[in-house]
């Protein structure tokens, strides 16, 4: 998806309390229109986990009859992106010819490479009726050997993604590999994405990696003495043992991996060059890349020509943008 708010390195709250966690990020809501999204990461403070360098959380919302979400064509480079629903359907389609809907329990693994362009709608059959979204979308870092490697879509349907008990704890092993399972999701460096259901007062304890944090969707924990509240990040060392209770019903996702080098971000478009990302919005304002088949004819523009359209001086950036809903 493409990058959903204005600023793309979010204020936020940061707390440190519990030894085995070095802060929790508190994001905050924004209301684009009545859909609510809540930027995790990049926030002021932490701007990856791992390989993770972008989180949102959207939703839920509940769109009326004729309503839905409707993002244009736009491009991303060296990511790979996964989109990951908790409540309805999204299309998908890539200028790799993909066309994709995406459902509660699937995995959406867009790897953008050396250049990508995708949209994301809703199919008219789900936008003729009120219907509710919620979902995670995040981005990965692609490693710096791997940022250049030919495009390309990756779709795994619930029924592939493993699933066991921890104690009484019903859980997936989306990414990478943890408690006795590997899932057969694409990984490029050591890459940790778990979706746990905790009920009030079950606990499990947290996969060893070198960067990890867990996100509560919905419900609250707790670190040993240190609250994590509903919507909140907490973000932990890497000692090993660390063990989390829920305090009250709770969906949690744990993401982590190992550490990456530096990445600069801006838009769409990550990589571990500066100029690459300019190369990027160069090529995106000359349109030199491809379209996305069957959606050959709205595109997001990149701000920067815009900017120089209307006169605007001192501006060779893409301002970070917020999607058109169809209304």
């Amino acid at each position: 998806m493409s990058n959903l708010l204005q600023q793309l390195e979010q204020p936020c709250d940061l707390d440190s309390d519990c030894g085995a966690i070095e802060m929790i990020i508190k994001p905050r809501e924004k209301d684009l229109g009545g859909f609510t999204v809540r930027r995790v990461l990049p926030v002021v403070g932490r701007k990856m986990v791992g390989p993770w360098i972008f989180f949102d959380h959207m939703g839920p919302v509940d769109f009326p009859p004729g309503q839905g979400i409707n993002v244009r064509p736009h491009p991303h480079v060296n990511l790979a992106t996964v989109t990951y629903l908790f409540e309805g359907e999204i299309l998908h389609r890539d200028s790799l010819g993909s066309l994709q809907p995406i459902r509660p329990g699937d995995i959406n693994l867009m790897i953008a490479g050396r250049g990508i362009v995708h949209s994301e709608r809703e199919r008219p059959e789900v936008t003729r009726a009120a219907h509710r979204l919620h979902g995670l979308q995040l981005w990965l870092a692609l490693p710096e050997d791997d940022e250049e490697v030919a495009p390309a879509f990756y779709h795994y349907p619930s029924r592939e993604i493993p699933a066991v008990e921890v104690g009484g704890v019903p859980l997936r092993v989306m990414m990478g590999t943890a408690y006795g399972v590997t899932s057969p999701v694409k990984t490029y460096a050591s890459t940790l994405y778990v979706e746990a259901h905790l009920q009030a007062g079950q606990s499990l304890q947290l996969p060893d990696a070198q960067e990890r944090a867990v996100y509560v969707a919905s419900g609250a924990l707790n670190a040993r003495d240190t609250a994590i509240p509903e919507h909140a990040m907490a973000v932990f060392t890497d000692r090993q043992g660390i063990v989390v209770e829920a305090t009250r019903e709770a969906r949690i996702a744990v993401i982590g991996g190992e550490q990456v080098s530096e990445r600069f971000i801006e838009w769409n478009f990550v990589s571990s060059r500066k100029e690459r990302i300019e190369q990027a919005k160069a090529d995106w304002i000359a349109q030199r890349f491809p379209k996305v088949a069957g959606d050959e004819e709205e595109f997001i523009p990149c701000p920067a020509a815009d900017e120089r359209r209307n006169g605007i001086a001192g501006q060779n950036r893409c301002a970070k943008y917020i999607p058109r809903f169809k209304m």
